[in-house]
């Protein structure tokens, strides 16, 4: 249900990545929109740890399977499906967008496998930036301007917070929470109900055998609110199914034994 989001070469969404710079896209604009089209059809989009709270007010909030797990919301339970958003990608009213779509189509990347520092790229097949039509400059001559300066920060802080996510799993791990996930739903008129694993969650009984030193720190910390609040997201499991039945994108596969 929810593995890693991304492929062997490039990130969720991105089709490409290009450097970003004043020699080659010197009159090219960043457009707004008000609609995520790259959102379409993504049921499964990372999450920062910093996100929980807000993000866990919308969508159940898991763990990816594997050795290396990524915080992951939930915008539908099915593979090609996401509740929040239509077909043109229009969103949802009020929903939370996750930081890792609002920076699209822009991130920081390593120009070279050996590369110390990450350089500012975006995906040159998006529409939200190009040469063409109107937008906010992303350069004043070769000065970045102040559109491509803000995108600059928003990805850097988004790369800071990756960085305290990964401390965030890792400790997570280190006193082995983490178990594989499974939820099972009825659906009105079944006679089994839709079981759905492929995801990580945090153990409850485990969590209560920690020792009360380790949760005083994660208490002082503030890991312990997150961790509850990752429980706490849980409970939307069957909201979402139900909005998916409600938008007929229910899952009509046979049901697991």
């Amino acid at each position: 249900m929810a593995s890693a989001p991304q492929n062997a070469s490039l990130p969720l969404f991105y089709n490409d990545l290009v450097p970003l710079n004043s020699r080659d896209h010197a009159e090219f604009k960043s457009r707004t929109t008000d609609k995520a089209t790259w959102l379409v059809g993504q049921h499964a989009v990372p999450l920062t740890v910093e996100e929980f709270p807000q993000a866990g007010r919308n969508f159940p909030i898991v763990f990816s399977s594997g050795d290396q797990p990524v915080p992951l919301a939930l915008m539908g339970l099915n593979e090609g499906v996401n509740v929040f958003v239509d077909d043109e990608g229009k969103l949802a009213e009020s929903v939370y967008v996750p930081a890792y779509a609002r920076r699209y189509p822009f991130m920081l990347a390593r120009l070279t496998p050996d590369a110390q520092e990450l350089s500012l790229c975006f995906d040159p097949t998006s529409d939200l930036i190009g040469a063409d039509g109107d937008g906010a400059p992303l350069f004043d001559g070769e000065t970045p301007a102040d559109a491509t300066k803000g995108m600059l920060q928003f990805c850097e802080q988004f790369e800071e917070a990756g960085m305290r996510t990964g401390a965030f799993v890792e400790e997570l791990k280190k006193h082995g929470l983490l178990m594989e996930g499974e939820v099972a739903i009825q659906r009105e008129g079944s006679d089994q109900p839709f079981v759905y694993r492929g995801f990580q969650m945090v153990d409850e009984k485990k969590l209560r055998e920690v020792r009360g030193d380790v949760l005083r720190g994660w208490n002082q910390s503030g890991l312990l609110p997150l961790i509850f609040a990752h429980l706490f997201s849980l409970d939307l499991m069957r909201e979402l199914f139900g909005r998916q039945i409600q938008q007929g994108k229910g899952p009509v596969a046979t049901p697991a034994a």
